[in-house]
């Protein structure tokens, strides 16, 4: 998604109500901390998932990487250049860590989109931008059909980084390194379920090692088409 000047969206109770269930939800669990920081929320898990959890997403991602995309076709070249893996979320492996992270932020599962992960090699980025759907763009008439606008993100690091490669939020003025097992949570819309300009944030380049992380985002309606199978 490119950060050009596009209108994002107005107000929306729907999704004020939706953030203010998942923060309360957030703050009262014991193993999930607020990043004190300016302008977002923002929440961490240090210890969400397991290192055989880590090894075994690793692989997946190697094994069905491809270039990553975008929904934007204004960026400009080079702004997303890492790998990314669309995961199999009924797979036995990958199915209990999809739905682990909605039950952590008490979001049904058929509004999470299936886990994606990606793969940044040395000299790889993804430039900032913003998870939410600008709704003045071509692509935002098929969002809003599916699932319409994306209210929370999870993010969680897989492994260790050598340099590199941080989640930078420059309007907030917060870095967040890679750290093994970490998830980060953010909510992409303000108290009124606007859009927040604020969540702009930028996968910065890995400078040595490899970076691997997953992405789980959650839209403000049922995202999935189709029943769960048993």
């Amino acid at each position: 998604m490119a950060t050009r000047a596009v209108r994002a969206g107005g107000p929306s109770p729907l999704r004020a109500e939706f953030g203010r269930h998942v923060s309360a939800r957030l703050d009262a669990h014991p193993g999930v901390a607020r990043i004190p920081v300016n302008g977002i929320e923002a929440y961490r898990h240090d210890s969400f998932i397991t290192d055989d959890e880590c090894a075994m997403l690793i692989e997946r991602i190697d094994l069905h990487r491809r270039p990553s995309t975008l929904l934007s076709s204004a960026a400009e070249p080079g702004f997303r250049t890492s790998d990314s893996c669309d995961m199999d979320r009924y797979a036995p492996d990958i199915r209990p860590i999809d739905e682990r992270v909605a039950d952590l932020l008490g979001i049904r599962h058929d509004h999470g989109e299936t886990m994606q992960g990606q793969r940044y090699a040395p000299g790889q980025q993804f430039r900032a931008h913003h998870d939410y759907f600008h709704e003045s763009e071509p692509y935002w008439a098929d969002m809003a059909q599916h699932g319409g606008q994306r209210t929370w993100t999870a993010m969680c690091y897989l492994n260790t980084v050598e340099e590199g490669g941080a989640t930078w939020f420059p309007e907030a003025g917060i870095r967040v390194p890679p750290r093994p097992r970490m998830l980060l949570i953010w909510n992409n819309m303000l108290s009124d379920g606007s859009p927040n300009p604020r969540t702009l944030h930028e996968g910065m380049a890995v400078v040595r090692g490899t970076k691997y992380i997953f992405t789980k985002w959650f839209r403000e309606a049922r995202w999935l088409r189709f029943s769960e199978p048993e």
